[in-house]
């Protein structure tokens, strides 16, 4: 028997870093996600591959399930090291994966590079929470950490305000439809960022919560209820320049673009993965000229337009 399980990347679009506090976030899933494809084995292994959106292999190994069940990871391959500790929590929310099976043949499907951070990760944990049949955020908390906005919109459709409120997820469906989203673009800025180095960074900073996050969920209102290019502008312009001021790091604008006429906005972990771009005009030759080859429309990046 054949089991198919789909997850969405994800953008997450206002309140970067300080979700984990507490903030509420805009967040939007992408068109772009991740098959996960479990067929019965034998051998009470598992036996593993994973696909890049070329085709190619980037993950082939085989995992036993005593490593499962006991944790016992490798000297040399920390990728592997990762799957097991996601499958050792998993194993931990539900033995019977395990104990009721004799094996498992295991592929997984990007439908993006791997390298964009669309989420590679987070669609794979909510894939094998469907496939355990698990509580996903509680996978992510166990094994990588993190808000899970990005567990969220791996789960959702439509577009997502997300906090967390006494470390429990609150996530409402909105309604983001911008008249001038053909004027918005995503341009991967052609280096995968640490998601986990830039939290360490953030950490180390001190910040007055009580005060930043209301001002952080103020902006997220701003952006979220702009009606014309002028709103969204001077909303993201607020953004970039409070969280900043707050970082410690220069707008991505200053530092790279600034001749560019329009505004930019970080997602992320800033300094890598993708940006957003408003502007008038389209910005494909801008940009490539520049050496960053890959832009996207909106329509081609956001489910659910």
């Amino acid at each position: 028997m054949k089991k198919t399980f789909y997850s969405n990347g994800k953008l997450i679009i206002t309140a970067e870093y300080f979700v984990l506090d507490g903030a509420t976030s805009l967040a939007l899933p992408t068109k772009f996600g991740q098959n996960l494809i479990v067929e019965l084995g034998n051998s009470n292994e598992i036996v593993w591959k994973s696909f890049d959106a070329d085709g190619s292999i980037w993950f082939d190994e085989i995992i036993s399930f005593e490593e499962i069940s006991k944790k016992i990871l490798s000297i040399t391959n920390p990728q592997k090291n990762t799957l097991i500790e996601i499958l050792h929590q998993g194993f931990l929310q539900n033995p019977n994966f395990i104990s009721n099976s004799n094996g498992f043949r295991v592929s997984t499907h990007l439908t993006f590079p791997k390298f964009w951070g669309l989420g590679t990760s987070s669609t794979l944990i909510n894939n094998i929470a469907q496939w355990l049949e698990i509580d996903a955020f509680e996978l992510l908390k166990n094994s990588f950490g993190g808000s899970g906005y990005d567990i969220a919109c791996a789960q959702k459709k439509v577009p997502i305000l997300y906090c967390l409120k006494n470390g429990k997820p609150i996530i409402n469906e909105v309604i983001f439809k911008p008249k001038f989203r053909e004027n918005i673009y995503f341009v991967y800025l052609n280096q995968k960022q640490s998601s986990k180095s830039a939290i360490e960074n953030y950490r180390r900073k001190k910040h007055d919560l009580g005060i930043v996050i209301p001002q952080i969920n103020n902006i997220t209102s701003e952006i979220l209820d702009s009606k014309s290019v002028s709103e969204f502008s001077t909303a993201i312009q607020k953004h970039e320049t409070f969280l900043s001021d707050i970082l410690e790091i220069p707008k991505v604008k200053d530092v790279l673009f600034s001749d560019f006429k329009g505004e930019i906005k970080s997602l992320g972990a800033w300094g890598g993965d993708f940006i957003m771009v408003l502007t008038q005009e389209n910005p494909t030759q801008y940009f490539k000229e520049k050496g960053f080859e890959t832009i996207l429309e909106y329509s081609e990046m956001i489910l659910n337009l």
